[in-house]
């Protein structure tokens, strides 16, 4: 069952006299469960795809159904509702309130949930970190945490009103090589529990943790197909830390 439709998606733009032509009738079909990674080079319209996915843009033509919902009939009212109740943001900033503990952070969607569905989000904020691995840090402030850290609990914000899917807009593009194994490891257990994951990223090596890639250029989708060799981020993680403590363990002897 596909969570996520797009048929004929067409987004242009009018700069002066000249019309850009960012999406050019992309049709994309992606099922619950999978984890969808979208490659690209500058220009290429993977930015303004994700603006759609995230429901941050309307395109200018064609057809996107989320969850079931088409949201090209959505009122600008329901469709801010699609957006901040059926999409996980996750993105390269973190975009974290900096005066505000992690437990704090994670709290603020459920405040701007206006269905009144989602009770006691104190408790719902503490077990999605907890569910990232960050139950002990709930008061630290985000000056407090490392850089991959920070990012679990920007992703602890996007699962915390349980979302159709997450959207990682380069999740690790400000993370070291250890923090961006961790952060794939982490997308790969919740992918693994059943969360559908869209990411976009630029890095073939990230994109290889992901169980299908779409490569686009020009508007266009070029090649979509299934990641041939399985990687896993957790295994990948502990034969880094291994070789960097052997090296540690060489420069440290006489």
């Amino acid at each position: 069952m596909a969570i996520i439709e797009l048929r004929g998606i067409r987004r242009h733009y009018l700069v002066g006299e000249i019309t850009i032509r960012a999406l050019r009738g992309i049709d994309l079909d992606v099922g619950i469960g999978e984890f969808v990674a979208v490659m690209g080079p500058s220009g290429s319209g993977k930015s303004t795809l994700m603006n759609t996915l995230g429901c941050l843009d309307k395109p200018t033509e064609g057809s996107y159904v989320l969850d079931g919902l088409e949201t090209s009939r959505a009122t600008p009212d329901e469709f801010a509702d699609i957006r901040n109740d059926r999409i996980g943001f996750v993105f390269q900033g973190f975009n974290l309130l900096s005066r505000t503990s992690a437990l704090e952070n994670v709290e603020l969607p459920l405040f701007y949930d206006r269905s009144g569905s989602r009770a006691n989000p104190r408790k719902r904020a503490k077990a999605a970190l907890e569910e990232v691995g960050l139950g002990n840090r709930l008061d630290h402030m985000p000056n407090q945490l490392s850089g991959g850290q920070q990012q679990r609990v920007a992703i602890a914000r996007a699962m915390v009103k349980d979302p159709a899917f997450i959207l990682a807009d380069e999740p690790t593009g400000n993370l070291d090589t250890e923090m961006t194994l961790e952060i794939m490891s982490l997308f790969q257990e919740l992918n693994d529990r059943g969360k559908t994951v869209v990411m976009v990223t630029h890095e073939p090596e990230v994109a290889s943790y992901a169980k299908r890639v779409i490569a686009m250029r020009d508007g266009s989708i070029v090649s979509d197909a299934p990641v041939r060799e399985s990687r896993r981020a957790g295994e990948d993680l502990a034969a880094w830390k291994k070789s960097h403590a052997l090296l540690a363990g060489e420069e440290g002897s006489p």
